[in-house]
């Protein structure tokens, strides 16, 4: 059903999840396993110029190690890249150019609460994906994830 899936992450601790359920669906079909992070551009075109730069060197850092923490914990090898522009449309060109059956994301990244709102790059994704996307809520401090429940964690 799935032979290629893309997980798209920022590095936040509130993508630990979807990384996660993404690496199970990769395990459970067998798939081969994309890990995308996206250089948001708006962020590094807003700053002051003086800062620029470094910024965007430290968010490609960031990225490459979001990659590498996927890529640590798959059981298969991970395809991984970061990419510089607006993150809901690079997530969606990758997914067309690797050719994938879904894309996994997080509802929440490093922007909080603000990215639930309407225009978050989750719901953006939705909206213009070419293939499914599976979005994966961050738990609140009192709910149990299914999931480790099932594996009787």
């Amino acid at each position: 059903m799935y032979d290629t899936v893309v997980l798209a992450t920022d590095g936040s601790a509130s993508t630990e999840r979807a990384v996660t359920v993404g690496l199970d669906l990769v395990r459970r079909f067998d798939a081969a396993v994309h890990a995308l992070y996206v250089v948001d551009e708006g962020e590094v075109d807003s700053t002051p110029a003086e800062v620029r730069e470094d910024l965007r060197h430290s968010l490609e850092r960031h990225g490459e190690e979001a990659v590498g923490m996927i890529d640590e914990r798959s059981e298969r090898d991970v395809r991984g890249a970061v990419r510089e522009g607006k993150p809901a449309i690079e997530i969606c060109e990758y997914a067309a150019e690797v050719d994938a059956d879904v894309v996994v994301t997080g509802t929440r990244g490093r922007h909080g609460e603000h990215a639930l709102l309407l225009g978050s790059v989750a719901e953006a994704v939705v909206r213009k994906s070419p293939v499914p996307v599976l979005t994966v809520r961050q738990l609140e401090g009192g709910e149990r994830d299914v999931t480790a429940r099932k594996r009787g964690v």
